[in-house]
């Protein structure tokens, strides 16, 4: 659920308080329009944690060996679970990002880069199926992070300075890591050829 939860008592799945095309937000008693910028905001970082899901069940067992650096699954789980904290923060929960998150993810992205060959220009999606799904994912996060910027410029959201950090350097991780599943299945990068 993007914006909460309104439970009636015998529901737990719908409370049709919606039905009119507004919710609310933690710790609010406001309704906003379900079309506002904060219910976009949370509603594209609900979009893209959940097709992070479907990274994670299509990276399997494919580990980084990185140092014992984990795998693929638990890299992506990790960021799964700091958008939950992202999403709860900006819909009013008294959450905050750890700076570990953004530095983990920032190391994570140099022991990649140091592993991988140096970037050619821009390269075609694809290669193999983890690396398409992790490239469209990429793009879920830049927008993401386009739908919070106008949230907060609009005053109706204030993230935390490493929140937005965490955001801007999301959709590098995951260029990173659809970079390195085709790496680690041998298949070369494509270029445009234009």
């Amino acid at each position: 659920m993007a914006c909460g939860f309104e439970s009636r008592p015998g529901h737990m799945l719908y409370t049709g308080k919606g039905d009119d095309g507004t919710t609310k937000i933690i710790g609010s008693e406001k309704r906003f329009t379900k079309g506002s910028e904060i219910t976009e905001a949370l509603g594209s970082l609900d979009e893209l944690n959940s097709f992070l899901g479907i990274c994670r069940t299509k990276s399997g067992d494919l580990s980084f060996d990185l140092d014992n650096e984990g795998s693929f699954s638990s890299t992506i789980r990790s960021v799964q679970e700091n958008l939950f904290i992202i999403q709860a923060q900006l819909a009013g929960a008294d959450k905050i990002l750890g700076e570990g998150a953004l530095k983990d993810m920032e190391a994570l992205i140099e022991k990649i880069e140091n592993t991988i060959p140096p970037i050619k220009g821009f390269s075609i999606p694809g290669g193999t199926e983890l690396s398409a799904f992790l490239d469209t994912a990429r793009t879920l996060a830049r927008r993401t992070e386009r739908e919070v910027i106008r949230a907060k410029d609009k005053e109706f959201i204030k993230p935390e300075e490493n929140t937005l950090a965490y955001l801007n350097r999301l959709s590098s991780l995951l260029f990173a890591l659809a970079r390195f599943a085709n790496f680690k299945e041998g298949v070369e990068e494509e270029n445009p050829s234009y």
